[in-house]
């Protein structure tokens, strides 16, 4: 079974998939290194999950024989997966598995972070632990010194070197130090084309995929040197400098050296949002906050950001013809068809903001969105 990596456009599919019948059964295994790293405790968690599996299936209501039917082969299929001789849990934290026979899905995703451990039934599969673990890769750190330098690119969960060069693009290799008696000017204009070489390198590569914020690894009397070599649209995205050994550091040393740069930068972008909606809400422009006031510009489809306390869960109503949302309600204003209960609209609220394509910002580090009703909607227009 392939296990696939969370994205934006996985993420996107996954809100579309709605089965015209039966169910989705959604579950969540934690595989925190911390509590799960041995088989033993890893094989606990899995039987536990799927015993409440087995309990939800079981407890289903307002299901036909075939969909029951369906329903109990994905939770056979669940079980083979989960307790199969092929199943590993390496390079992930955490891993989402997605099953509906009646709608011919079986999915598997590698989560770069650990989520509490669940089970949900429903419509369509279960994607609100997903939703801020799928921000696109927005960083990118590069690695430098005189002779060699490395790329990577990724988010603050995950980073993967993308480039590695230590050759002079000019048509000759770069020496390793000592192996050649050189005067100390060849070595500084070796040294020179190196560095514009990586710059030109860097430049080409987010050109063609482009990053938000960018953090230079190099020797410290190294850094002056590169930051000026940047050109101005990068030295906007610069957020900051790292020491680290350049040639020999793997993903992991390099995303826990660069962890204080994104957790300020985390820290700042939540800061930036909830400014936003202030400052829309205060001029009742490009800002809407409250439950009721953010469901109404969803169905409008005019989000540029869902801002989110983390936890936040509230009941309310959908139309399952035109999908319209909204706190309460017999009938759809939209379509005048009839609304159904929904135990957390939230989860809506979450699946329509991604597919519009706007972005979900979980607030973790500052407690403004408390006094909006723990939810708000920086807008679009």
């Amino acid at each position: 079974m392939q296990i696939n990596e969370l994205d934006q456009s996985t993420l996107r599919r996954l809100t579309d998939a709605r089965p015209e019948k039966g169910k989705v059964l959604s579950i969540y295994l934690d595989l925190d290194p911390t509590e799960f790293a041995t088989p033993a405790a890893r094989s606990t968690e899995i039987r536990s999950l799927l015993d409440e599996a087995g309990r939800r299936v079981k407890n289903a209501e307002g299901l036909s024989h075939d969909e029951l039917a369906a329903l109990r082969g994905d939770l056979e299929q669940l079980r083979e997966f989960l307790e199969g001789d092929g199943f590993s849990a390496k390079g992930a934290h955490a891993l989402a598995v997605f099953s509906s026979q009646a709608g011919g899905l079986f999915e598997v995703i590698r989560l770069p972070r650990s989520v509490p451990s669940q089970v949900a039934l429903n419509d369509a599969p279960f994607v609100e632990p997903m939703a801020e673990l799928a921000t696109p890769g927005r960083w990118a750190v590069l690695l430098v010194n005189r002779r060699a330098a490395r790329l990577f690119r990724g988010s603050g969960d995950r980073l993967q070197e993308v480039e590695s060069f230590a050759e002079d693009r000019r048509g000759g290799r770069t020496q390793a130090s000592g192996t050649q008696s050189r005067g100390q000017g060849a070595v500084d204009e070796e040294s020179h084309y190196h560095m514009t070489d990586t710059v030109e390198a860097l430049r080409s590569g987010t050109k063609r995929v482009p990053v938000e914020r960018l953090v230079i690894g190099c020797p410290r009397d190294l850094y002056p040197q590169m930051e000026r070599a940047l050109p101005p649209d990068l030295r906007e995205r610069l957020a900051g400098h790292i020491e680290v050994d350049v040639e020999h550091s793997n993903a992991e040393d390099v995303l826990r050296s660069t962890a204080p740069l994104i957790e300020e930068d985390e820290r700042r972008r939540e800061r930036e949002a909830l400014d936003a909606l202030e400052e829309g809400v205060g001029r009742g422009g490009r800002g809407a906050a409250g439950l009721d006031e953010v469901l109404g510009v969803l169905n409008e489809r005019r989000v540029q950001t869902l801002l989110l306390d983390e936890g936040f869960a509230a009941s309310g109503v959908v139309c399952r013809t035109c999908g319209w949302i909204g706190v309460s309600g017999d009938t759809c204003p939209a379509d005048g068809g009839p609304l159904e209960q929904l135990e957390d609209v939230v989860e809506a609220a979450i699946e329509r903001t991604i597919q519009q394509a706007a972005d979900v910002l979980v607030m973790h580090r500052h407690d403004d969105l408390s006094r909006h009703g723990s939810i708000g909607a920086v807008l679009r227009f």
